[in-house]
C-alpha cells in the first residue's frame, strides 16, 4: 500500500518520493544488473514510495529492445510489489507509442509516464490529441510528463486541465517545466482525482507548499533517507523542518545537474561506491571539477 494513499484518497498511487532510477553499467558498456539491486534495496529501504524506471535517468534511449524488456522483467521480479512501479512509455510518434501501449507486456507495472513529443513541436490541440489516444490505447493509468526543457515545447496549464478533466485514466501530471506560476495554476484548478507531481528536485519543497503530491526525482538515487523525510515532512504540512532539509541540498542540487542528467548523480553513487561511474554516449560522466565537489560533498555527508 503507497504511504501517503490514505491521506490523498486519489485515483493516483504515486505520491511522495518517486525515484527516477539510473541504469548502472559495467566498465564494458553492460547492464550492471547486481548494482541494479543494490539500488533498488537501498531506495526502498531509504524511504521511496515509488519508482520510476526507463525515463530519462536510466538513459532509456541508449538501450535496446532486449534490454529494456530485460529491465523490466528483472525489475518486476526484483521489486515484487513493494512498491508501485511507473513505467516510461513515450515517444513523438503517436502511433508507435499507441503500438507499444497495446503489444506491451505490462504484467507487474503500475502506470506509464509518457512524455511530450519532442524535436516535432506539435501545437496545443496537437498535444491533446496525443494524450486522447494514449489515454485510449493504455490498460494503466497515466501519468503526463511536461519538460519543455528536452522536448521543445511546453504543455500549458489549459492543455493539461483539459486532459485531467476529459480522461479518468490521465491520473497525474509530472511537471518539469520550471514555472512556478504554471504548475500553481494547474494545482488550483485541477479535478479532485488529478495529482501534480514535481519533475525537479530543486522545487519540490516549494512546490508541495501549494500542493503538489511528491516528486519523481534524481537526488532520491543517492539520497533517498534524506529526501524522503523532506518529502513526508513538507506533505504533513511541517514546513520548518522540511525547508531546513531542502536548504541543506541547494547546492547539491546544482552539481547533479551542471554536466546533464544523470551524469551528476551517477558520479556521486560512484563516490559512494554503490555503482561504476559509466554512462552511455552521447552521454559522458561529469567534469573533473564537477567530481570534486561532489566529492568533498559526499565526505561531508559522511558516505
Amino acid at each position: 500500500m503507497p504511504r501517503f494513499s490514505k491521506v490523498f484518497m486519489s485515483k493516483n498511487c504515486f505520491h511522495g518520493l518517486g525515484v527516477a532510477l539510473i541504469t548502472p553499467f559495467h566498465s564494458d558498456g553492460s547492464i550492471d544488473l547486481s548494482a541494479l539491486d543494490r539500488l533498488v534495496e537501498y531506495q526502498i529501504k531509504g524511504g521511496a514510495d515509488f519508482l520510476c524506471i526507463m525515463g530519462t535517468t536510466a538513459e532509456t534511449p541508449t538501450l535496446t529492445s532486449a534490454e529494456k524488456q530485460l529491465l523490466r522483467e528483472h525489475l518486476v521480479e526484483r521489486v515484487a510489489g513493494r512498491v508501485p512501479l511507473l513505467m516510461g512509455c513515450g515517444g513523438n510518434s503517436t502511433a508507435a507509442v499507441v503500438s507499444e501501449l497495446k503489444s506491451g507486456d505490462w504484467t507487474g507495472i503500475d502506470g506509464i509516464l509518457s512524455v511530450c513529443p519532442y524535436y516535432n513541436k506539435p501545437s496545443q490541440e496537437g498535444l491533446y490529441q496525443h494524450y486522447r489516444a494514449i489515454s485510449n490505447a493504455s490498460p494503466l493509468p497515466i501519468v503526463l510528463y511536461n519538460v519543455p526543457g528536452r522536448t521543445g515545447i511546453n504543455m500549458t496549464a489549459e492543455t493539461t486541465l483539459r486532459l485531467a478533466r476529459d480522461f479518468e485514466n490521465i491520473v497525474a501530471i509530472k511537471e518539469a517545466s520550471g514555472n512556478i506560476t504554471q504548475m500553481d495554476d494547474i494545482i488550483k484548478n485541477k479535478p479532485q482525482d488529478f495529482d501534480v507531481i514535481s519533475g525537479d528536485d530543486g522545487i519540490t519543497f516549494p512546490l508541495i507548499t501549494l500542493g503538489a503530491v511528491g516528486v519523481i526525482s534524481v537526488i532520491g538515487n543517492a539520497l533517498p533517507h534524506e529526501f524522503s523525510r523532506m518529502v513526508r515532512l513538507a506533505l504533513k504540512g511541517e514546513y520548518a523542518s522540511a525547508l531546513t532539509i531542502h536548504h541543506k541540498f541547494t547546492e547539491l542540487f546544482k552539481l547533479l545537474f551542471v554536466d546533464g542528467n544523470p551524469a551528476g548523480v551517477k558520479a556521486m553513487l560512484s563516490e559512494m561506491g554503490m555503482i561504476e561511474n559509466q554512462l552511455r554516449l552521447p552521454l559522458v560522466p561529469t567534469r573533473l571539477t564537477t567530481m570534486r565537489e561532489i566529492s568533498a560533498i559526499v565526505r561531508e555527508l559522511g558516505y
